[in-house]
């Protein structure tokens, strides 16, 4: 048999924490009838890349959905008017998802929701050294999954 290496709770702490609070804010944005939590999630990287817009092989590197699942979901919001998709002038194979004026609008009016549930659902039940030190631990982690020098540094 083989024996679980420590720490392994971690991460399954981790899943579970993730998916309860994930599931508790998109609740919360489904009950003020806002974007989805998945929109959102693109939204809120769109907004904050520089020019406002992403090849869309780095959104889907930067937001939390499946590869496939961001080209049906940005394909939705761009209908909806919320992003739209320009054509990458030095690649033709590529294009960018921008966000919109009405993207923008609908990220400014869900975020007091977001954020409220991120404080009510994960964040009220740490204290304030845990937040630092979880935070550094992950970010440790990911800095790592991105190869990032530095990574292993303490």
């Amino acid at each position: 048999m083989v024996e679980e290496p420590e720490g392994l709770g971690a991460f399954a702490a981790l899943l579970q924490v993730h998916a309860a609070v994930v599931r508790k804010l998109e609740e919360r944005l489904e009950a003020h009838r806002l974007v989805p939590i998945g929109q959102y999630d693109v939204l809120l990287e769109l907004n904050a890349a520089p020019g406002r817009r992403l090849r869309m092989q780095q959104l889907s590197d930067r937001v939390v959905l499946s590869r496939s699942r961001v080209s049906r979901v940005v394909d939705e919001m761009e209908r909806a008017g919320l992003v739209r998709r320009e054509p990458d002038p030095d690649d033709r194979r590529a294009a960018f998802a921008v966000i919109t004026e009405d993207g923008r609008a609908a990220l400014r009016k869900a975020a007091p929701v977001y954020l409220q549930g991120i404080e009510q659902e994960f964040l009220s039940h740490l204290t304030s050294a845990e937040r630092r030190s979880l935070e550094r631990a992950l970010r440790k982690v990911l800095d790592a999954q991105r190869g990032q020098v530095g990574a292993d540094a303490p």
